[in-house]
């Protein structure tokens, strides 16, 4: 098989990676890529956002199945496109990537299968968005309905901030056309879990739970950012638990784009809240998480090329996910002031020491390779990813990792995994 993989962050590293180790797989290419990825196959200088040049090359290079990682060219409609040109594409259309291109649509998705969510309204002006929340009071989360890379959520705890998120989204306009619509919800207590399922329209595999930490500082303090780490199981969704969580957000919302003639294939992502009322969803992503991708993938067992292709022609009854018992826990080192603004070209070494250290993969997200060394150039460089017996094995090696790690002005969250062993992992 020839495999393109679209994007250029961490996630798209671990699927290279991973991709690379199944006997179908014979090269490997990737639209733009990274420092990283350039180890595993052959990095192609296209931006994921440039559909018609993915589908010439796609077609120029015989690729026999297309794997979108980031969200912005499922929005754009990759999976469409693929399919018109005859090309194998596992994710959803652009249709079902709605769910996470515009969180209105996805609500109102959610109201319409009866998925459990926050109490919401939708809003395209900015007066009605501050009566609604003069109405309701705080706390309340206000998001950008479109695309923002993960940043445009705001958990105010008061109407001033909540005020001052809308002024920022729909009158500044910080993340441009995205915050021409915002949804204002209710704020929910409790403790997140990712939940990632493959899907194929009807069949559904889930993978293990994961837990993502947003916030840039330890103890969820400071702006949001892309992730800053991840791990899996998390405690609080035991695997008892998968079955529940599928028949509750899941299958419903299958059906429900079944309904209206688009059924949904690819990675239907939930990010849950488990409140005391139980779980609640927050949003949908429709692809893997980054930096979930990482330890998730250093969990399966199993060939994920053929498991795509399952997925991608509608056989994923006839396949399973078979999957390593051990946690797996990815610490991110940022640029320091990520997700403001920060230093680039940044030398990486010690890569080679960490992963000496045992079950250690240290994956590449904003790098490049320059004159035979890595450089930073985003503002999430690595994700260090570690597999142990159990979750305080896990961290302890992942951090042992990082030490081994040298890039200036490295930043990086110290309390990775903590919620869990306080749940007693």
């Amino acid at each position: 098989m020839r495999i393109l993989i679209v994007g250029s962050g961490g996630r798209e590293h671990a699927l290279a990676w991973k991709l690379r180790q199944s006997p179908l797989v014979k090269d490997i290419f990737i639209a733009p890529g990274n420092g990283g990825t350039a180890l595993e196959g052959t990095n192609v200088p296209i931006s994921d956002g440039d559909l018609p040049a993915l589908v010439r090359f796609a077609l120029d290079e015989k690729i026999d199945l297309v794997v979108p990682g980031p969200e912005l060219p499922l929005v754009l409609g990759i999976k469409d496109a693929m399919v018109a040109a005859g090309v194998p594409c596992f994710g959803p259309d652009a249709y079902g990537a709605q769910l996470e291109g515009s969180k209105a649509f996805a609500k109102e998705v959610m109201r319409a299968a009866g998925v459990p969510t926050a109490a919401f309204g939708v809003f395209d002006n900015a007066d009605a968005a501050r009566a609604y929340i003069r109405q309701n009071g705080a706390p309340v989360v206000v998001k950008a309905d479109g695309l923002a890379a993960g940043k445009g959520v705001v958990v105010a705890r008061t109407v001033d901030e909540a005020l001052e998120a809308v002024d920022d989204m729909m009158v500044r306009r910080a993340f441009g056309d995205a915050g021409d619509r915002v949804v204002v919800e209710s704020a929910l207590a409790g403790e997140e879990a990712s939940f990632l399922c493959l899907c194929d329209g009807e069949t559904v595999l889930p993978l293990p739970s994961a837990q993502d930490h947003k916030a840039v500082f330890d103890n969820d303090q400071g702006p949001n950012t892309g992730g800053m780490g991840a791990y899996s199981p998390a405690p609080v969704l035991p695997e008892s638990r998968y079955g529940e969580m599928i028949d509750l957000v899941i299958r419903p919302v299958l059906r429900e784009l079944i309904k209206r003639g688009h059924p949904f294939t690819g990675v239907l992502y939930a990010g849950l809240m488990m409140t005391a009322e139980g779980p609640m969803v927050l949003e949908f992503n429709t692809r893997f998480g980054d930096p979930e991708c990482q330890p998730l993938l250093m969990r399966l067992d199993g060939d994920l090329a053929a498991i795509m292709v399952a997925g991608a022609q509608g056989r994923l009854h006839e396949t399973t996910l078979p999957l390593k018992r051990e946690t797996a826990l990815g610490v991110v080192m940022a640029a320091k002031g990520y997700p403001g603004n920060y230093a680039k070209g940044m030398t990486i070494s010690g890569i080679e020491d960490a992963e000496a250290l045992g079950p250690v993969k240290v994956f590449q997200a904003g790098t490049e390779q320059r004159d035979g060394a890595s450089v930073s150039r985003g503002g999430r460089v690595l994700c260090v990813t570690a597999l142990g017996d159990t979750l305080a094995d896990a961290q302890a090696l992942a951090y042992k990792a990082v030490a081994k790690v040298r890039m200036d002005n490295a930043h990086y969250r110290s309390d990775i995994g903590a919620k869990g062993l306080k749940r007693g992992a």
